[in-house]
């Protein structure tokens, strides 16, 4: 009696302790279905409200919103400069009065470059020339401007021979007043206007270019009536909402991926002590959502984008083309974090999966054309550089060709060639007829085939089913849970829990798709 009592108590403890294993093992197939859930999913499964889902749609319209709205001021600066530019041109130092922002009369100032000492004569081809180069500079006072021009009558002596170049600097003042029709307060300019006469090739020809660097600032007294003031108040509470919704995406968005992390531990302790063996890359890359990492970049870009553009408005920043990059790049971020939602459905994440399943054979297809690219353009830059005008540089010439590629602007770059020497001229043929062949017919058919390849892998994946890999088939497979009270006999007691989002019925995807609009 003794004995079977002592049969009972280890049967039952044996039994006790495979329920708890199979029992851990149940919850950790629970979790980690309910972690590759939908936000819907995840709602109808626990009642759990996609918080992130909201916060994502809520950071795109507000996101959105602030880029357009800087957009539109930064439109009205750029124009302002650029027509600036235009006037100056148009103008070039005609009745020329500059004067400061306390009323002082600005000097115009003249510089010369020449070469300190030389003398040429083509006829006899000699020449001898000091390198060396010494510069002279003047200053033009508009109060004696009468005297100015016999005091400095030596200065125009200029022998052309041993001239370099001719550069004229002055500044001029002025107000962007057009930003008070979107009710913000008008900037105050200082243009560095420089006028360059450069006589470097000593050709003859003598170029002339007109440059300006425009540096803006908060006006020094202003008074202005109306709602400006007031509506910039209005735009930097908006900023600063924008800032705090994006904190909030982030923090949300680096917890998950620290639930990520530890669930992937769990799942590899358990895969370790059951089956005595790591979990393989593959699975564990389903862990790590480089969603979550895409919007907490697009998040920081945001911030500090957003923190600019109150700087800018509280008019202790004039730098609009670095807020601008900020506000793009994490604009584009977000917009392209959308399409995590739409991977979810069957019929929406085709694109997604093609551009997985293409992107490390296109990658490096695109290093060995790349090689074969960078060639043509070093061959064009040092041979056809000096006979056109689009390969005189080696970003010009890349931009050339990427173009020909695509079948743009063919017409214009064979007939632009100057044809004046008959080699180069028959080698610019061989060139181009070679490089629109081999880069069309060849290169960018194969590339489109490589993505074509993994579209048609995709679909048949869709229509036969998926490869299974390790934690699929943990997610899938039935479990056992033992009842004690049955006669210590196993009997199938399996929870229907909510499937994996990859593995969802196509003809829910309406019913979910509702959910999530």
């Amino acid at each position: 009696m003794e004995l079977f009592s002592r049969y009972l108590d280890r049967s039952n403890s044996i039994s006790s302790v495979m329920t708890q294993e199979i029992i851990k093992e149940e919850h950790l197939r629970d979790d980690l279905k309910y972690y590759f859930m939908s936000p819907c999913e995840k709602y109808r499964a626990r009642r759990h409200v996609p918080w992130k889902m909201g916060v994502q749609i809520l950071k795109i319209i507000m996101v959105t919103s602030q880029l357009i709205i800087f957009g539109l001021n930064n439109q009205l600066v750029v124009s302002y400069k650029e027509e600036n530019t235009m006037a100056l041109k148009n103008l070039f130092l005609k009745d020329y009065k500059g004067v400061d922002e306390d009323g002082k009369l600005l000097p115009l100032i003249m510089c010369k470059k020449y070469y300190k000492r030389g003398s040429v004569e083509p006829s006899e081809e000699a020449y001898n020339i000091d390198a060396q180069l010494e510069t002279v500079c003047m200053s033009h006072d508009p109060k004696t401007a009468n005297l100015w021009r016999t005091e400095n009558s030596s200065f125009f002596d200029l022998d052309f021979y041993r001239l370099v170049d001719i550069k004229i600097t002055f500044q001029l003042s002025g107000i962007n007043l057009q930003t008070v029709r979107s009710r913000e307060l008008p900037d105050c300019y200082a243009f560095f206007v420089t006028i360059t006469f450069d006589n470097q090739c000593h050709s003859g020809k003598m170029k002339i270019f007109l440059d300006i660097e425009a540096q803006s600032s908060a006006c020094r007294d202003w008074k202005i009536s109306g709602t400006a003031q007031k509506n910039t108040h209005y735009l930097l509470v908006f900023d600063g909402f924008v800032i705090l919704m994006c904190l909030t995406s982030a923090v949300l968005c680096t917890r998950s991926i620290i639930l990520a992390v530890r669930l992937l531990q769990r799942f590899s302790r358990f895969f370790h002590e059951n089956f005595n063996r790591k979990v393989c890359e593959d699975d564990q890359r389903e862990f790590l959502n480089g969603w979550y990492l895409l919007v907490i970049v697009s998040d920081l870009l945001a911030i500090i984008g957003s923190i600019l553009k109150m700087e800018i408005q509280a008019k202790n920043l004039t730098n609009y083309d670095v807020c601008s990059i900020f506000l793009g790049t994490s604009t584009l971020l977000v917009w392209v974090g959308v399409i995590r939602y739409l991977g979810y459905f069957q019929k929406y994440n085709v694109l997604i999966l093609t551009m997985k399943a293409a992107f490390p054979k296109v990658l490096r297809f695109c290093c060995c054309a790349g090689m074969i690219y960078l060639g043509y353009t070093f061959c064009g830059w040092i041979v056809l550089g000096p006979y056109h005008e689009k390969f005189e540089g080696l970003s010009l010439v890349a931009e050339c060709l990427f173009s020909l590629l695509n079948g743009d602007d063919m017409f214009t770059t064979f007939a632009q060639l100057k044809d004046k020497n008959t080699l180069v001229w028959l080698f610019s043929r061989a060139y181009l007829y070679s490089f629109i062949s081999l880069f069309i017919y060849m290169v960018l058919s194969l590339f489109i085939a490589l993505i074509t390849d993994a579209y048609e892998t995709i679909k048949s994946y869709q229509k036969n089913g998926f490869p299974q890999t390790d934690l699929q088939k943990f997610l899938h497979e039935p479990t056992e849970l033992p009842n004690v009270e049955e006669s210590n006999q196993m009997d199938v007691n399996m929870r229907h829990s909510a499937l994996c989002c990859c593995q969802r019925v196509p003809a829910n995807d309406d019913i979910i798709l509702t959910c999530i609009s």
